[in-house]
């Protein structure tokens, strides 16, 4: 592989995992009462939990809610940076892009 085409596939990685940091994605659980707000490059931005949930008390349907939506939004994330990847991977010639 000659140099120059590895250092375009370099600067093309790069601006790849820019877009997926500015790429947000969101998952809501509990019939919309928590809902996650994550990038695709896998950090949490916000969690947002509805007041009349926190009002019932109920600790373990919060938690429940709180690992679902995480659960959720961690999914449609890795769903989202793998198509990103697909087009990369592919010009690399890596099994994934194929």
């Amino acid at each position: 592989m000659d140099m120059m085409k590895m250092m375009k596939q370099v600067s093309e990685m790069k601006k790849i995992q820019k877009q997926l940091a500015a790429k947000k994605v969101e998952f809501s659980s509990a019939a919309g009462q928590v809902t996650v707000k994550m990038s695709c490059d896998m950090k949490p931005h916000s969690v947002t939990i509805a007041p009349e949930l926190i009002a019932a008390g109920n600790v373990k349907k919060i938690e429940s809610a709180i690992l679902d939506a995480f659960k959720g939004v961690l999914n449609e994330a890795q769903e989202a940076t793998a198509k990103d990847m697909k087009s990369l991977t592919a010009s690399l010639g890596l099994p994934f892009g194929k």
